[in-house]
């Protein structure tokens, strides 16, 4: 049986308001207005750790068609400070369905909104840029005025300065067993990693020791590792001194490294270049990205927004030697890669485990393996040539 909805309001910092009905739990919540373009994969989204205090718009107008099912979860919970959407489906339609998408929200106390003009939310944050928000969902909020919500909206901490990888990280440390015969060992520096990440590694022989964020080199060096990698997660990559210290340690030990998203951000930091906030961000399984080097063009999974500030002309040198823009974003050539040409180590700013796809950008895993082995065998430059 359907439950019947109750009003719901969502209103902008400054001060736009848009009027719907209650989808997920009642209450209230605040949070950084985003969007997401992916036409699918909204249960990964919902659970990725990168979207810690943020309220998702989702762009795609039917949402829920598919339910929730036990598999495709990327972390333990939800992690979207808010959720709205246009028409979310009456009932779920999928063979591995376990419950609806709002009967999940609300056990998970997610406020949501429903019924409203998505699109012209959208353009609006496209315009206007990403701002904090609000929903109020319940029919106590009917006649409540708009300016009053606004001014509690406002009273919100802004995302830019703030340092959330510690709120969403592993409090102990894991281990991702490798996948048929064992190659090599990985520390994985956990900042809001989602679970297809060590999954992706480990199906290439590798055992994934996943360690908190706040983990020192010392406790990195204790695993003994082949190699390090930085994971994805939330927060303005300016606040992150303690993790780019930590970066900086193991690049001077000249260990491989990879980083994805946010550990693209501090790898770019611990080379000495500047982070700066996105307009909006990208957000979404839709997103074309160059791959310098060869010229072809990947769709990728994206959720970010910050960006490294680094020059795409020409070469940079960098206190680990140099260092090139190795992909850049085709919709506005915002960086999207960096390789180091003296020292083991690349990153990209997308999401190569990709889970609800796309997988154009898998083989940046094997080029993981590839550094790691020359390593192995003697050289400590990077090998990373952008084939496939």
């Amino acid at each position: 049986m359907l439950r019947p909805r109750q009003v719901a309001v969502l209103v902008l910092e400054d001060g736009r308001t848009f009027r719907g009905e209650s989808y997920g739990a009642l209450g209230e919540t605040v949070g950084e207005a985003v969007f997401s373009t992916g036409m699918t994969g909204y249960q990964e989204t919902l659970t990725d750790p990168s979207y810690h205090r943020q309220v998702v718009v989702m762009t795609a107008p039917h949402v829920g068609n598919t339910g929730v099912n036990e598999e495709d979860p990327e972390s333990r919970r939800i992690w979207v400070a808010g959720y709205v959407v246009r028409d979310p489906a009456l009932r779920p339609s999928s063979w591995r369905s376990t419950k609806t998408l709002e009967d999940e929200l609300r056990e998970q106390g997610v406020v949501g909104i429903s019924g409203i003009d998505t699109r012209a939310l959208t353009r609006h944050l496209r315009e206007r840029g990403a701002m904090r928000v609000g929903i109020f969902a319940g029919d106590e909020y009917a006649d409540a005025r708009p300016d009053l919500l606004a001014e509690r909206v406002r009273e919100a901490p802004e995302m830019a300065g703030a340092a959330l990888a510690a709120e969403v990280s592993t409090a102990e440390p894991y281990v991702v067993p490798a996948v048929g015969e064992k190659r090599f060992t990985v520390a994985a520096v956990d900042l809001g990693i989602k679970a297809m990440t060590p999954q992706r590694l480990a199906e290439h022989g590798i055992e994934v020791h996943v360690l908190p964020a706040t983990s020192t080199w010392e406790q990195v060096r204790a695993v003994q590792p082949d190699g390090v990698f930085f994971s994805n997660g939330p927060g303005d990559p300016a606040t992150a001194d303690t993790e780019v210290a930590l970066l900086r340690e193991v690049l001077d030990a000249k260990v491989p490294f990879f980083g994805i998203c946010f550990g693209n951000q501090l790898l770019g930091r611990a080379l000495g270049f500047g982070t700066y906030k996105l307009k909006y961000g990208h957000r979404g399984i839709n997103q074309p990205v160059m791959d310098r080097k060869t010229g072809k063009v990947e769709v990728t999974a994206h959720n970010h927004g910050f960006a490294v500030d680094a020059p795409t002309d020409r070469e940079s040198t960098t206190p680990y030697g140099r260092v090139r823009v190795s992909h850049v974003c085709l919709n506005d050539d915002v960086v999207e890669g960096l390789e180091c040409l003296d020292v083991p180590a690349y990153s990209v700013q997308y999401h190569p485990e990709a889970a609800a796809g796309p997988h154009d950008a898998a083989y940046l895993f094997d080029r993981f393996v590839e550094l790691m082995t020359t390593r192995r065998d003697g050289s400590t430059t990077s090998t990373t040539d952008g084939s496939n």
